[in-house]
């Protein structure tokens, strides 16, 4: 929601439960029931969301076919959260995660070996004396899984050869341990990201500028690997140095090619919010050199379906008001709109504004949901 001081206002209004079936129609008749039974006003309704994970098919197809119903008239597009962990799952790391989560699952299974593992990692002097388990569909599992693992791999495999566990030749494979290594480097990097982007009353300007952080992170760690420079790469740098072999060794153009393909899946995902990223700009500062006038007007007439003169008009009288100009500067990203007349130039910055980036909220909603259930199940 957005007020009339422009200032912003991010809240759950409901969640809609499914009881029957979840066909995309059966989605859509719900919403409009909501609607109607609490006259929400409709026409006020800028843009619309989608979560999309692979295995939520059936949510997935309903809320396509909602947004295909109602796109002629709304803005849609995919939470920029979980575009970011989409990306992340294409990483080629089954090997590595097939043999993990072996030793994992056999050591968790059988309670005798856990609690043999919880004494060695405890005798050593480990600073976790527990393995993780990996779950698909949370964002964060992976990377923990693997620094986990990471983290307490010598003293896994020497737990495995006191306890006469399955033998597990890819432990001592020089190749498949650099690959671990390099994957959890990177699961890091990815985490960090997801972080990045979680919390409440974030706004859309500031997701898309992480984004393209990210994207150039990605291309300075593509460089780096080019010239086998590993220093954002910590646990390859210990493994090498654990193995006794020099940087100048390391096959860098397999690890480069992983980097890119992550690249490349950003730029395919992230064509939506590029599309937004002008109008962005024209919000934080819509004196810039860089503005096209008749680019921005365009576009914003396109995603709000506006009146075209009405808009055209409103951006020329703001580009030459000599009042305003004098009291905006760059640093103030946008603030000055709150200083406008509003009947006279913020319709389009209402607009802006009032786009989302990320579905955060209903997660947090699901998680408390989940956690409380459990806590009255235990009971």
């Amino acid at each position: 929601m957005v007020f009339g001081d422009m200032g912003a206002k991010e809240e759950l209004l409901t969640i809609l439960p499914l009881k029957g079936h979840t066909r995309g129609e059966d989605i859509f008749q719900d919403f409009m029931e909501f609607v109607n039974k609490t006259q929400l006003p409709l026409f006020k309704l800028i843009s619309i969301q989608l979560m999309v994970l692979q295995q939520w098919w059936t949510v997935l197809a309903g809320s396509l076919h909602c947004a295909n119903r109602v796109k002629k008239d709304f803005l849609n597009y995919h939470c920029i959260i979980h575009q970011q962990a989409l990306c992340g799952k294409i990483l080629n790391m089954k090997e590595e995660m097939d043999v993990e989560m072996k030793i994992v699952c056999s050591v968790r299974a059988r309670s005798l070996q856990r609690r043999l593992l919880r004494a060695h990692l405890e005798e050593t002097g480990a600073e976790h004396t527990d393995l993780l388990l990996y779950t698909f569909v949370r964002w964060l599992s992976r990377g923990k899984f693997l620094a986990k693992f990471s983290e307490l791999l010598p003293k896994i495999k020497d737990f495995l050869k006191l306890s006469k566990h399955a033998k597990y030749a890819q432990l001592e494979d020089y190749q498949w341990l650099l690959d671990l290594a390099f994957l959890t480097d990177l699961t890091d990097l990815l985490n960090d990201f997801n972080l990045e982007l979680q919390g409440k009353d974030k706004h859309v300007i500031n997701m898309i500028s992480s984004v393209n952080t990210f994207k150039s992170k990605l291309q300075l760690l593509s460089s780096r690997l080019q010239h086998n420079d590993l220093r954002n790469f910590t646990h390859m740098q210990i493994e090498l140095q654990s193995q006794g072999k020099d940087f100048v060794q390391l096959d860098s153009a397999r690890y480069e090619e992983q980097v890119q393909s992550i690249l490349f899946e950003f730029e395919r995902r992230f064509t939506d919010f590029s599309s937004i990223e002008p109008d962005a700009s024209y919000l934080c500062f819509p004196f810039g050199p860089s503005i096209d006038v008749d680019c921005i007007a365009s576009k914003i007439i396109s995603m709000f379906h506006l009146d075209s003169s009405a808009v055209e008009n409103e951006i020329l009288t703001l580009q030459n008001d000599i009042e305003i100009k004098s009291r905006a500067t760059p640093g103030m990203n946008g603030e000055f709109w709150n200083l406008l007349p509003e009947q006279k130039y913020t319709s389009c910055a209402f607009n802006l504004t009032a786009l989302f980036g990320s579905t955060y909220l209903c997660e947090c909603a699901f998680s408390h949901k989940k956690i409380i259930k459990s806590s009255t199940d235990l009971q």
